[in-house]
């Protein structure tokens, strides 16, 4: 039979159409039982001369973290650092504002250096030392420290020197002096005051008002000041201290040097003047007038900054 080439070209597209109808129809693999396998490429052997294998895997999907598991970025990283804790700021009042707090411990610098803030320079009043007049009358003075033996300045001129307790003769001459004791400036501080004194405080500040009192010739302020608190009743405790060859009042009526802060303590005036010597140096005349005085800042409260008796 002769094939014309319509019938040739009409074959092969039935043989066209009869092929897609297979494929597409449920004859492709898989779909007809088939199962194509993805295979996975071995691992690669990194081998190098005298050592063993090495077998590296090949990345897992599952090393990748998720774009959700990443922590998200810190706008203000500044945010997440520590911040230190702010500084406690000095009490302003209470028993912990008063000079050297709680605990203490100054240095005789840094008293005076807390005194200096405090009052802003040297009481109004108290007076340099005069080298010349206390040389001319009798005060010997080391050349290399401007001070005598017992570590005493010079006194401004016209006022007494030191005697020494050792060369003083007291006689039998009667005289008389005004004597006064006062803790009046712990009444403007009274938050400062160690609490287990304030009941020992008087309600006007006096714990003995100005008494005439007598004393003998060649006595020094110290003499007096003792024989009055035992004729009084008054407690007052001292220490004798060689350096400054002279006694040291520590308490009176119970209240003592730093019962009202690192400043505080006992000095002595005789007619306006605080000396800067020890009140067993003080040798007393006719008429003096003694005052003994509680500073709770080195003097500046009762006008004798600078000066060192007591």
């Amino acid at each position: 039979m002769k094939l014309t080439r319509g019938k040739v070209v009409g074959v092969l597209a039935v043989l066209v159409i009869l092929a897609a109808a297979f494929w597409y129809g449920g004859g492709a693999p898989g779909v007809q039982g088939w199962t194509v396998e993805k295979t996975t490429p071995p691992p690669v052997s990194l081998e190098t001369a005298g050592s063993t294998p090495q077998t590296t895997p090949l990345p897992s999907a599952s090393l990748v973290p998720a774009a959700s598991a990443l922590p998200a970025p810190t706008e203000n990283p500044a945010a997440q650092e520590e911040t230190e804790p702010a500084a406690t700021p000095a009490p302003t009042s209470g028993i912990e504002s008063r000079p050297g707090g709680l605990e203490g411990g100054f240095t005789a610098e840094e008293k005076i250096a807390a005194a200096q803030a405090i009052a802003g320079g040297s009481s109004p009043g108290v007076e340099k030392g005069d080298a010349a007049y206390s040389e001319a009358h009798g005060m010997v003075l080391d050349p290399n420290t401007g001070k005598d033996k017992y570590l005493t300045d010079p006194v401004p001129e016209g006022k007494p020197l030191p005697v020494e307790p050792q060369d003083a003769s007291i006689s039998d001459t009667a005289y008389t002096c005004t004597l006064s004791i006062s803790c009046a400036t712990i009444l403007d501080n009274m938050d400062w005051l160690d609490p287990e004194k304030v009941e020992l405080v008087p309600e006007d500040g006096w714990i003995l008002e100005p008494t005439t009192v007598t004393f003998y010739e060649g006595e020094s302020v110290f003499n007096v000041l003792q024989r009055t608190c035992k004729q009084k009743g008054i407690h007052m405790e001292f220490e004798n201290t060689p350096m400054y060859n002279s006694a040291y009042i520590e308490g009176i009526h119970n209240l003592y040097e730093f019962d009202c802060g690192e400043l505080s303590g006992w000095m002595y005036k005789v007619n306006e003047w605080f000396p800067n010597y020890g009140c067993s140096r003080y040798q007393l005349k006719d008429g003096d007038v003694i005052c003994w005085e509680y500073t709770c800042d080195l003097g500046v409260d009762v006008g004798g900054f600078y000066s060192t008796g007591g």
